[in-house]
Protein backbone atom coordinates (compact mmCIF):
# COMPACT_ATOMS: atom_id res chain seq x y z
CA UNK A 1 0.00 0.00 0.00
CA UNK A 2 1.10 3.50 -1.24
CA UNK A 3 1.49 6.42 1.91
CA UNK A 4 2.44 9.47 1.64
CA UNK A 5 6.22 10.15 2.26
CA UNK A 6 6.34 12.39 5.35
CA UNK A 7 3.96 9.81 6.81
CA UNK A 8 5.88 6.92 6.69
CA UNK A 9 8.91 8.52 7.31
CA UNK A 10 7.79 10.03 10.67
CA UNK A 11 5.97 6.57 11.76
CA UNK A 12 9.14 5.13 11.39
CA UNK A 13 11.19 7.58 13.65
CA UNK A 14 12.81 9.55 11.59
CA UNK A 15 11.77 12.82 11.74
CA UNK A 16 8.55 14.98 12.16
CA UNK A 17 5.83 15.08 9.43
CA UNK A 18 6.86 19.23 9.33
CA UNK A 19 10.29 18.23 9.55
CA UNK A 20 10.59 15.44 6.98
CA UNK A 21 8.41 17.63 4.98
CA UNK A 22 11.49 20.46 5.11
CA UNK A 23 14.04 18.29 4.84
CA UNK A 24 12.66 17.31 1.18
CA UNK A 25 12.40 21.33 0.43
CA UNK A 26 16.28 21.49 0.98
CA UNK A 27 16.32 18.44 -1.31
CA UNK A 28 17.95 16.61 1.62
CA UNK A 29 15.85 13.23 1.19
CA UNK A 30 16.04 10.77 -2.13
CA UNK A 31 13.82 7.71 -2.66
CA UNK A 32 15.32 4.93 -4.77
CA UNK A 33 17.62 7.23 -5.68
CA UNK A 34 16.00 9.82 -6.75
CA UNK A 35 14.87 13.78 -5.11
CA UNK A 36 11.85 13.10 -3.13
CA UNK A 37 8.79 15.41 -3.67
CA UNK A 38 6.22 16.97 -1.00
CA UNK A 39 3.59 14.49 -0.81
CA UNK A 40 5.05 12.04 -2.62
CA UNK A 41 3.64 7.88 -2.18
CA UNK A 42 6.10 5.46 -1.19
CA UNK A 43 5.68 2.13 0.47
CA UNK A 44 7.82 0.14 2.63
CA UNK A 45 9.54 -1.31 0.33
CA UNK A 46 11.20 1.67 -1.40
CA UNK A 47 14.82 2.59 -0.37
CA UNK A 48 15.35 6.20 1.19
CA UNK A 49 18.22 8.48 2.18
CA UNK A 50 17.78 11.11 4.88
CA UNK A 51 20.47 14.14 5.26
CA UNK A 52 23.04 11.66 2.93
CA UNK A 53 22.27 8.55 5.26
CA UNK A 54 20.99 5.52 4.34
CA UNK A 55 17.90 4.69 6.46
CA UNK A 56 16.11 1.39 7.56
CA UNK A 57 12.30 1.42 8.07
CA UNK A 58 11.01 -0.27 11.07
CA UNK A 59 7.71 -0.12 13.00
CA UNK A 60 6.83 -0.08 16.62
CA UNK A 61 4.43 -0.62 18.59
CA UNK A 62 2.49 2.69 20.12
CA UNK A 63 3.59 1.64 23.85
CA UNK A 64 7.33 1.44 22.49
CA UNK A 65 7.87 4.57 21.96
CA UNK A 66 11.09 6.48 24.49
CA UNK A 67 11.04 10.29 25.39
CA UNK A 68 14.00 12.03 26.72
CA UNK A 69 13.99 15.52 28.88
CA UNK A 70 16.94 17.71 28.10
CA UNK A 71 18.05 20.45 29.88
CA UNK A 72 19.40 22.52 27.11
CA UNK A 73 22.47 24.48 28.05
CA UNK A 74 22.59 28.81 26.34
CA UNK A 75 25.04 28.37 23.01
CA UNK A 76 23.54 24.94 22.02
CA UNK A 77 22.09 25.34 18.78
CA UNK A 78 18.53 23.04 17.67
CA UNK A 79 19.19 22.02 14.46
CA UNK A 80 20.86 18.20 13.80
CA UNK A 81 24.07 19.63 12.70
CA UNK A 82 25.35 23.02 12.38
CA UNK A 83 28.73 24.43 9.34
CA UNK A 84 30.04 26.39 12.32
CA UNK A 85 30.30 23.15 14.80
CA UNK A 86 28.86 24.63 17.48
CA UNK A 87 27.38 22.18 19.99
CA UNK A 88 23.75 21.13 19.58
CA UNK A 89 21.03 20.11 21.75
CA UNK A 90 21.70 16.05 20.05
CA UNK A 91 25.44 16.41 20.94
CA UNK A 92 24.66 15.02 24.45
CA UNK A 93 21.85 12.44 24.02
CA UNK A 94 21.80 8.48 24.12
CA UNK A 95 22.65 6.53 20.58
CA UNK A 96 19.53 5.22 19.25
CA UNK A 97 19.86 1.41 17.46
CA UNK A 98 17.00 2.19 15.25
CA UNK A 99 15.50 5.52 13.59
CA UNK A 100 16.45 8.81 15.64
CA UNK A 101 15.93 11.53 18.23
CA UNK A 102 13.06 13.83 16.88
CA UNK A 103 13.12 17.53 19.41
CA UNK A 104 9.59 18.47 20.22
CA UNK A 105 9.93 21.81 19.27
CA UNK A 106 13.02 24.20 19.93
CA UNK A 107 14.78 26.87 21.75
CA UNK A 108 17.19 29.36 20.65
CA UNK A 109 20.73 29.75 20.93
CA UNK A 110 20.46 32.36 23.34
CA UNK A 111 17.50 30.63 25.57
CA UNK A 112 17.95 27.74 28.00
CA UNK A 113 16.03 25.03 29.83
CA UNK A 114 13.81 22.07 29.19
CA UNK A 115 13.12 20.36 25.47
CA UNK A 116 12.00 17.08 24.64
CA UNK A 117 12.81 14.35 22.30
CA UNK A 118 11.18 11.11 21.06
CA UNK A 119 11.81 8.62 18.34
CA UNK A 120 7.96 8.25 17.73
CA UNK A 121 7.60 10.90 14.86
CA UNK A 122 4.08 10.90 14.57
CA UNK A 123 3.93 11.40 18.39
CA UNK A 124 6.28 14.30 18.01
CA UNK A 125 3.87 15.79 15.24
CA UNK A 126 0.50 15.38 17.65
CA UNK A 127 2.61 17.68 20.04
CA UNK A 128 3.69 20.17 17.96
CA UNK A 129 0.74 20.81 15.79
CA UNK A 130 -0.85 23.60 16.90
CA UNK A 131 -4.26 22.24 17.82
CA UNK A 132 -2.14 20.80 20.87
CA UNK A 133 -2.54 23.47 23.12
CA UNK A 134 -0.13 22.36 25.01
CA UNK A 135 1.32 24.84 27.79
CA UNK A 136 4.86 26.21 28.15
CA UNK A 137 5.87 28.50 30.69
CA UNK A 138 9.09 30.07 30.87
CA UNK A 139 10.70 32.61 33.31
CA UNK A 140 12.61 35.65 31.89
CA UNK A 141 14.59 38.55 33.45
CA UNK A 142 13.30 41.51 31.91
CA UNK A 143 15.44 45.15 31.73
CA UNK A 144 13.42 48.28 32.34
CA UNK A 145 10.56 49.12 34.81
CA UNK A 146 7.19 46.75 33.20
CA UNK A 147 4.10 48.61 33.95
CA UNK A 148 0.59 46.53 34.07
CA UNK A 149 -0.59 48.18 31.45
CA UNK A 150 2.32 46.28 29.75
CA UNK A 151 1.68 42.93 31.11
CA UNK A 152 -2.43 43.19 30.13
CA UNK A 153 -1.46 43.59 26.72
CA UNK A 154 0.80 40.56 26.71
CA UNK A 155 -2.05 38.81 27.90
CA UNK A 156 -4.78 40.51 25.63
CA UNK A 157 -2.73 40.27 22.71
CA UNK A 158 -0.74 41.93 19.92
CA UNK A 159 -0.44 41.62 16.49
CA UNK A 160 3.39 40.54 15.25
CA UNK A 161 4.89 40.30 12.22
CA UNK A 162 3.30 36.65 11.49
CA UNK A 163 0.04 36.94 13.34
CA UNK A 164 -1.54 37.53 16.57
CA UNK A 165 0.26 36.15 19.79
CA UNK A 166 -0.31 36.41 23.65
CA UNK A 167 0.67 35.50 27.01
CA UNK A 168 -2.11 33.11 28.66
CA UNK A 169 -0.79 34.30 31.80
CA UNK A 170 2.08 36.70 33.15
CA UNK A 171 3.53 36.67 36.93
CA UNK A 172 5.96 38.82 38.72
CA UNK A 173 8.92 37.46 40.38
CA UNK A 174 11.68 38.38 42.34
CA UNK A 175 13.08 42.10 41.55
CA UNK A 176 16.39 43.48 41.08
CA UNK A 177 17.70 47.37 40.63
CA UNK A 178 17.14 46.94 36.83
CA UNK A 179 15.50 44.16 36.23
CA UNK A 180 12.49 42.03 37.01
CA UNK A 181 12.00 38.40 36.69
CA UNK A 182 8.65 37.06 35.02
CA UNK A 183 6.64 33.55 34.81
CA UNK A 184 4.59 33.37 31.45
CA UNK A 185 2.78 30.52 29.60
CA UNK A 186 2.35 30.14 25.96
CA UNK A 187 -0.05 27.44 23.96
CA UNK A 188 2.38 27.51 20.94
CA UNK A 189 5.68 27.86 19.82
CA UNK A 190 6.71 30.13 17.01
CA UNK A 191 9.90 30.90 16.51
CA UNK A 192 11.44 33.68 19.43
CA UNK A 193 7.45 34.18 20.14
CA UNK A 194 8.61 35.00 23.51
CA UNK A 195 11.17 37.58 23.12
CA UNK A 196 9.43 39.06 20.18
CA UNK A 197 6.12 39.75 22.57
CA UNK A 198 7.97 41.21 24.72
CA UNK A 199 10.41 43.62 22.43
CA UNK A 200 6.32 44.73 20.90
CA UNK A 201 6.26 46.51 24.45
CA UNK A 202 9.60 48.00 24.63
CA UNK A 203 11.82 45.79 26.32
CA UNK A 204 14.50 43.00 26.46
CA UNK A 205 15.20 40.20 27.87
CA UNK A 206 18.39 39.42 29.40
CA UNK A 207 18.06 35.72 30.41
CA UNK A 208 15.50 33.47 29.03
CA UNK A 209 14.35 29.66 30.28
CA UNK A 210 11.55 27.04 29.36
CA UNK A 211 10.62 25.34 32.71
CA UNK A 212 7.51 23.38 31.91
CA UNK A 213 6.23 21.56 29.31
CA UNK A 214 2.14 20.59 29.76
CA UNK A 215 2.74 19.05 33.06
CA UNK A 216 6.16 17.89 33.24
CA UNK A 217 8.80 20.31 34.98
CA UNK A 218 12.29 20.63 34.52
CA UNK A 219 13.71 18.93 37.59
CA UNK A 220 15.95 21.24 39.96
CA UNK A 221 18.79 18.41 39.48
CA UNK A 222 18.71 18.07 36.53
CA UNK A 223 22.22 19.86 35.50
CA UNK A 224 22.07 21.60 31.99
CA UNK A 225 23.24 19.43 29.26
CA UNK A 226 21.86 16.20 30.97
CA UNK A 227 19.20 14.79 29.99
CA UNK A 228 16.42 11.79 31.74
CA UNK A 229 14.09 9.19 30.19
CA UNK A 230 10.70 9.87 31.10
CA UNK A 231 8.55 6.81 33.30
CA UNK A 232 5.35 5.24 30.47
CA UNK A 233 3.69 6.80 33.19
CA UNK A 234 4.89 10.30 32.28
CA UNK A 235 4.17 9.60 28.44
CA UNK A 236 0.99 8.45 29.07
CA UNK A 237 0.33 11.70 31.05
CA UNK A 238 1.33 13.58 27.77
CA UNK A 239 -0.75 11.78 25.25
CA UNK A 240 -3.75 12.21 27.84
CA UNK A 241 -3.05 16.24 27.68
CA UNK A 242 -3.41 15.32 23.66
CA UNK A 243 -6.79 13.24 24.07
CA UNK A 244 -8.71 16.11 26.42
CA UNK A 245 -7.60 19.13 23.88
Amino acid sequence: MKIRIHKILADHGIGSRRGIESLIRQKKVYVNGELAEIGQLVSEKDSFQVEGQQVKLFKKAANEKRVLMYNKKIGEISSRNDPEHKDTIFDNLPKLKQGRWISIGRLDINTSGLILFTDDGSFANSLMHPSSNIEREYIARIHGNVTDSSLEKLVDGVTLEDGFARFTDVQRGRKGKTNQWFAMVLMEGRTREVRRLWESQGFEISRLKRVRYGNLFLPSNLKQGSFKELTKSEINSLERQLIDQ
